[in-house]
């Protein structure tokens, strides 16, 4: 007999397991309630956890560091900006929260880098060439890099074409996977703007060079 309209992340789930009855009316067997109960210690351990680390990524987002600024002129320089200025540049940009952007400035931006390639590097986003004779073409991403960082670029470059699609970046992606496209190609190409997406938002907050037809969120 099947249980409804229990919710285990509420509040009130030790009680409300105490009150469940099976779906013919008869109390829960004990031992099934005691196995619920230890499932539902491992749930509020993961609460706990995820409570923890969303405080350590608020305390970095109220820090009082001040917020590096934008300027889209050549003299643009930002240097080494403060973790609460890198994030809160990120999360002002449409399509980036707190958590992409905590995650992307821990795991990439948040260390120095000499030139793009570098950082395309480090990420595992940097295409492997591969020439033979008068034959040459790229064999995909090399993959050697930062995995965390690869895989939150990848899920950053998704969230940007649902909320910047008017950028010279999204509007890239767009022309280049055409209508129609196979899956196999909508995967090379979202790799490729998850590449050129954090070359450009690694310029953006170290230099302050504003990501061409991007929107920022509404000031509060």
């Amino acid at each position: 007999q099947g249980i409804a309209g229990y919710e285990p992340v509420s509040r009130n789930r030790r009680k409300r397991l105490d009150e469940l009855c099976t779906g013919d009316g008869r109390p829960l067997p004990q031992y099934v309630k005691a196995q619920i109960s230890r499932e539902l210690d491992r749930l509020e351990l993961v609460l706990e956890q995820i409570k923890t680390v969303e405080k350590e990524r608020d305390r970095v987002l109220l820090s009082p560091a001040p917020v590096a600024a934008v300027n889209t002129g050549p003299e643009a320089a930002c240097d080494n900006p403060t973790g609460a200025s890198g994030v809160a540049m990120l999360t002002a940009l449409r399509g980036i929260g707190a958590n992409g952007a905590t995650k992307l400035w821990s795991e990439g931006l948040s260390r120095h880098f000499s030139n793009r390639r570098q950082i395309a590097a480090y990420s595992g986003l940097a295409p492997t060439p591969w020439q033979s004779g008068g034959i040459a073409h790229e064999q995909g991403v090399s993959k050697a890099g930062n995995p965390r960082l690869r895989t939150t670029m990848v899920e950053i470059a998704w969230l940007w074409l649902q909320h910047q699609p008017q950028s010279a970046l999204a509007r890239w992606y767009f022309a280049r996977v055409g209508v129609g496209a196979t899956k196999a190609r909508k995967k090379v190409a979202i790799t490729a703007l998850a590449r050129k997406l954090l070359v450009a938002l690694w310029k953006y907050v170290t230099a302050g060079e504003l990501i061409e037809g991007a929107i920022m969120k509404p000031v509060a």
